[in-house]
């Protein structure tokens, strides 16, 4: 993009390789794994096989015979050091919260909790002592089914808490809705399972820990979105005072939540680093991830929904179960809430009711996972559209025309209480509609129903909104969050003119590098190649919030942008000082400083950098740099969305869904680079499909992960997906000054649910009602199955 006055290329808006990719692409990488230090000891854990008993006995000595073995413990050598595990999201005043210790005591939890760790010269000593460790258990019963947990008599998952409900969080806004109910000629109720995922980040957790004994400091090198949060969460758990205590998330490959997280790992680590005073090294096996790195979703999902006779929507009624797991992690009841301002999504109507109830099981903890209960609630209402669409006879485009926010009502107050401040509802939708055929393929939907085609087209619709930007601290206050939500950068301008960007943001993908570059470039006028940017570590960068929640850019590279403005401020007082004139006659463009009507009075930013390096002229009183910090706190959300397209072939035959096209226009306001969000897109859209066609976290009836590898649980590779036509149209943002709003999790939140309405289009008229996640060969089928059989049944009553 060029500036319209200047002439000059506008990085904002340019389509940058990222910076970050030579490194990753030439194998200089520093992933956690590569770390080594001199005297360094590696780690392993021994975990339960059983999914709920009781720890009788644990002896760890005979590891201590096998070669190699330095140390083992179990978890009474650490009760008095290490405090529970924390969870800093407790949502209601009653809500129970059990101790979990980071490493079992009495009782082990679910099949992969901890009970004892080696310390060995090499990893595989480790893992080879393991064995050697003696442990009784007496089993218990495990707990798996949230409605049967809840019962009267359910086998408890904390006994001394006498109940495996965890919590119950309501919500009602506008008004009653069973009053509005009374008015509905339709009255829809559908259930829907948000099944288990697995987090799949290409680089597996892995944790250095290094002490410094004589000063009592700790380096804990981790694979991390949130060292800054760790550092504090971690000081609580070990009683390591916070200012000893350096965490570094080197070179991270991949989150999506899963490392949005404090770890048991992470505190055994440093624990043991200070007790044998030696720095230790873990990396969990990708097995051993699955059943120890949290999980996402895992919902049951009731939803009502009541309407007038000609699509318009009254009220909408939520119920939802959400399976905690064996133990609250950092956010884990807080997840599902996310979600819970999102399931009317970007409707209007008169009533939403909403309500929550928190499950202990004996499964794997839940907690953050890309979208983190976002996707769940536009998977919910997006269904329900189509729906009712499909039970009023209209035709599901129609019926959420006939029903969201025009784009003239904006910033408009939706059910919910949150105020969307832009959108375009109807353009996003349009141009989606344009590039994807919409009335071409409906009228081959037609044909090929009507020659009775084995092969059936199914055309799913997803018009979606979000909430980006988890930040506004008064909010999170109000939801009961202990921290919270603002950003932080500074920019430092080095004396030869290049600049040093340091933000409290943590990337793992997302290309934050190149984006802040991009920004700061604009706004100090310096070449892009010129700024490099500092994350990750709590040493060089020691305010920040982290990256999660689409979060990064809206207030995290705002933050930059005012930092790099507070540096022109600066920096304009010095230039005015040098060239003898008003700085309110001082035009600043490109990285020049110039006199009004005098053009030849100039004086570049690199210039005055140096020149307050020097101090040998500065104005009076004034401190010599020119560098500038800013946090952020926004006031509110930023609200992307757009509108998703699938078409689908489902061989009713053999029950394989075939995805022809998919087509997804996004609004996410202005675009920093518009390559990064195409690739942001592109991989979100790829994991909302893996939900919906392929993965599951599936357990057998002793609480035991069956889907515990790679040749289990089903992960799609590109060769499983189809091409993505994305597009995008572009209202910008009205509650910051980049007008940005957010794209890490918008293709996850919106394909999901395209997808599986594309599934159901197909297999309507077959008198299929539902496939339940992931929809794969095997359910397809035998929902059609089911469905010639009704049909059967049906004809021989006649």
């Amino acid at each position: 993009m060029t500036d319209q006055l200047t002439g000059r290329d506008r990085e904002v808006g340019r389509s940058r390789v990222r910076k970050e990719d030579a490194r990753l692409v030439t194998g200089q990488t520093n992933w956690t794994d590569n770390i080594t230090v001199p005297g360094l000891l590696h780690m392993t854990f021994l975990r339960s096989p059983m999914a709920h008993a009781r720890i009788e006995r644990i002896d760890v000595s005979p590891a201590l015979e096998r070669p190699g073995v330095i140390a083992a413990f179990s978890g009474r050598d650490f009760a008095d050091e290490l405090a529970s595990m924390p969870c800093v999201w407790p949502v209601t005043e009653d809500i129970v919260l059990p101790d979990h210790p980071p490493l079992a005591l009495d009782e082990v939890r679910y099949a992969g909790d901890i009970v004892a760790v080696v310390i060995a010269r090499d990893r595989y000593a480790a893992a080879d002592a393991l064995e050697a460790i003696e442990v009784d258990y007496e089993p218990l019963p495990p707990v798996l089914d949230m409605e049967a947990a809840l019962a009267d008599g359910a086998p408890l998952v904390h006994s001394d808490k006498g109940t495996n409900r965890c919590y119950t969080w309501p919500l009602a806004t506008g008004e009653d809705y069973d009053t509005v109910k009374e008015r509905a000629d339709v009255v829809l109720r559908r259930r829907y399972i948000q099944q288990r995922l697995i987090p799949n980040a290409m680089e597996p957790r892995a944790v250095v820990a290094t002490p410094i004994a004589a000063s009592g400091d700790y380096t804990l090198y981790s694979s991390t979105q949130v060292p800054h949060v760790a550092r504090v969460l971690l000081s609580m758990v070990t009683g390591i005072p916070e200012h000893k205590l350096r965490v570094v998330a080197p070179d991270v490959g991949g989150g999506f939540g899963s490392k949005l997280q404090v770890y048991r790992e992470e505190a055994v680590a440093l624990a043991v680093a200070r007790r044998l005073g030696r720095p230790v090294k873990w990396t969990e096996s990708r097995s051993e991830g699955y059943q120890a790195t949290h999980h996402g979703r895992g919902q049951i999902q009731d939803i009502e929904i009541a309407a007038t006779r000609d699509g318009k929507l009254l009220g909408l009624k939520a119920d939802l179960l959400a399976d905690m797991g064996a133990y609250l992690m950092i956010i884990t009841p807080g997840t599902p809430l996310l979600g819970a301002f999102m399931y009317p999504g970007i409707y209007k109507m008169d009533a939403y009711r909403f309500t929550c109830t928190g499950v202990f099981t004996t499964k794997t903890p839940t907690d953050a996972y890309r979208g983190a209960g976002r996707p769940e609630a536009t998977f919910a209402i997006e269904r329900t559209m189509d729906e009712l669409a499909a039970e009023l006879g209209l035709d599901p485009v129609e019926l959420r025309r006939r029903n969201w926010i025009g784009h003239e009502e904006f910033p408009y107050t939706a059910i919910a209480g949150l105020t969307f401040d832009s959108g375009n509802y109807e353009a996003a939708t349009d141009k989606a509609l344009a590039l994807f055929n919409y009335e071409d393929l409906r009228a081959e939907q037609r044909r090929r129903n009507d020659s009775g085609d084995p092969v059936r087209l199914g055309i799913g619709v997803s018009t979606y909104t979000e909430m980006c930007g988890l930040a506004p601290s008064r909010v999170l206050r109000d939801l009961r969050y202990v921290a919270g939500g603002w950003e932080a950068a500074s920019i430092r301008m080095l004396p030869t003119g290049k600049v040093e960007v340091i933000t409290g943001t943590s990337p793992h993908g997302q290309g934050h590098v190149t984006c802040w570059s991009q920004i700061a470039a604009d706004v100090l006028g310096v070449p892009f190649e010129d700024i490099e940017v500092a994350h990750g570590d709590t040493k060089i960068a020691p305010q920040g919030m982290d990256t999660y929640g689409s979060r990064s850019l809206v207030v995290g590279g705002v933050a930059v942008h005012h930092a790099a403005q507070k540096v022109v401020d600066k920096a304009r007082r010095v230039a005015a000082h040098l060239l003898e004139a008003n700085e309110h006659d001082l035009e600043f463009t490109d990285g020049v400083f110039s006199v009004k009507g005098s053009p030849d009075a100039r004086k570049t930013i690199q210039e005055v950098a140096f020149a307050t390096f020097s101090s040998h002229d500065l104005p009076e009183g004034m401190e010599p740099t020119i560098n500038a910090e800013h946090l952020v706190d926004p006031e509110t959300f930023s609200y992307p969305h757009g509108t998703h397209l699938c078409a689908i072939e489902v061989d009713t035959e053999t029950g394989r869904a075939r995805i022809r096209s998919y087509v997804c226009v996004d609004d996410v306001g202005k675009v920093i680079n518009p390559m990064i969000v195409q690739g942001q897109v592109h991989g979100g859209v790829a994991q909302g499909i893996a939900q919906a066609l392929y993965e599951e976290a599936v357990y057998d009836a002793e609480g035991n992960l069956v889907t515990g590898t790679m040749a289990d649980y089903l992960v799609p590779s590109a060769a499983d997906l189809p091409d993505f036509l994305t597009d995008r149209t572009e209202t910008p943002a009205t509650s910051n000054p980049l007008g940005v709003k957010g794209v890490g999790e918008a293709g996850t939140i919106a394909s999901t649910p395209a997808v599986v309405n594309a599934v159901m289009d197909a297999l309507r008229p077959l008198g299929v009602t539902d496939v339940r996640m992931p929809c794969t060969p095997e359910r397809i089928w035998r929902a059609v199955q089911d469905a010639r059989g009704t049909h059967e049944r049906k004809d021989d009553a006649s």
